[in-house]
């Protein structure tokens, strides 16, 4: 495969860097892998990159980015050509708009493959207060509007009187953010439809349910902390009594300093993660793209040491990655072998 590559290489770098968006840059053709995205996914993307690097020396080293699953996921779908991303890290999967943004820029075979399992982590500082919360006390503490109302709760015991009296101070990630959107599904909108009245609401009007159960506070109750998830670990350290929500793969590689808020009595660890029993557990992408397979020296074989490091016991898992199901596994790596593109009618 790789004298395949090395043979063909010259053409098609030259083709694609004209092909496909009129917005192309004919003049930049790239000689290398290009990946951006998720902060979340960012880390095990990397470390593909490094050993991909290390075991193929005819090709240059990829480039990879954080820049949040929507910012990547818009630059991806941006166009084909040398301008554009080859791979979007995704901490969420792909929503049916953002396809048919693709699609609209001549990105039309798109190759969605699971890379495993991460949870949206809330973390503490080791000498924290050891906080034990539900979904429904952490909607009520980060909610605009819990349950359609005023916004009131300033300590953690005005959301719960068996929580203690220290001001609610939550670092998380920004908008643009796979964990952002995840934060929203599986933990915001869970406590909110605790509430019998938000499950009338949805039924009723749907947009205003999204709107009451998924907008956050925006008087500093919760800090927007960017795209940079080590930062977030950094404030934590200087603000013991805060709480931080970053990728489970975070708080593994910082065990040593933090520790993981439990729901419920259910805390983020692999093992609750993997099985979905920890209610912020989510899938991990990559989508690829189809049209720059035969242009982009390597692709196909950086695609390729992703499949063989996800597995149990691989480097992706000492990376903090949760290892996906035996099914799952076998099934991303059908895909990635025949790089069947996406049926678009499954996207939401």
């Amino acid at each position: 495969m790789t004298r395949f590559f090395n043979s063909i290489a010259a053409l098609p770098l030259l083709a694609i860097a004209a092909c496909g968006n009129p917005a192309s840059d004919s003049s930049a053709a790239r000689d290398h892998i290009l990946a951006t995205g998720s902060s979340t996914v960012y880390p095990f993307t990397t470390a593909v990159s490094e050993q991909f690097a290390a075991k193929n020396a005819q090709f240059k080293a990829p480039t990879v980015e954080s820049t949040g699953t929507g910012p990547g996921i818009k630059q991806f779908c941006s166009g084909v050509g040398a301008r554009f991303p080859d791979i979007a890290d995704a901490s969420r999967r792909m929503k049916r708009s953002e396809y048919d943004t693709c699609a609209a820029n001549g990105v039309k075979d798109v190759v969605e493959i699971q890379i495993g399992i991460d949870g949206v982590a809330f973390a503490e500082s080791n000498s924290g207060p050891k906080l034990a919360l539900t979904v429904a006390d952490v909607y009520r503490a980060l909610a605009a509007n819990p349950f359609g109302k005023p916004q009131t709760a300033k300590t953690w015991r005005d959301v719960d009187p068996a929580l203690p009296a220290i001001p609610i101070k939550v670092y998380g990630p920004p908008s643009t953010s796979g964990t952002r959107d995840a934060l929203a599904e599986l933990i915001l909108t869970k406590g909110c439809d605790t509430d019998p009245a938000m499950a009338a609401l949805k039924a009723k009007d749907d947009a205003a349910h999204k709107q009451t159960c998924t907008a956050i506070r925006e008087d500093g109750a919760y800090v927007d902390s960017g795209e940079n998830d080590n930062l977030i670990v950094q404030k934590l350290e200087g603000d013991p009594n805060a709480v931080g929500i970053f990728g489970y793969s975070f708080l593994a590689e910082n065990a040593g300093r933090l520790h993981g808020v439990p729901f419920s009595g259910i805390g983020p660890t692999a093992a609750a993660i993997a099985d979905f029993t920890y209610p912020g557990a989510r899938p991990l992408f990559i989508y690829v793209k189809a049209a720059h397979l035969n242009a982009i020296p390597g692709l196909r074989a950086f695609v390729a040491e992703y499949v063989s490091a996800w597995g149990p016991g691989g480097y992706l898992e000492k990376r903090g990655l949760i290892v996906a199901s035996d099914a799952v596994r076998a099934a991303s790596a059908a895909t990635a072998k025949a790089m069947t593109a996406i049926d678009p009618t499954k996207l939401k």
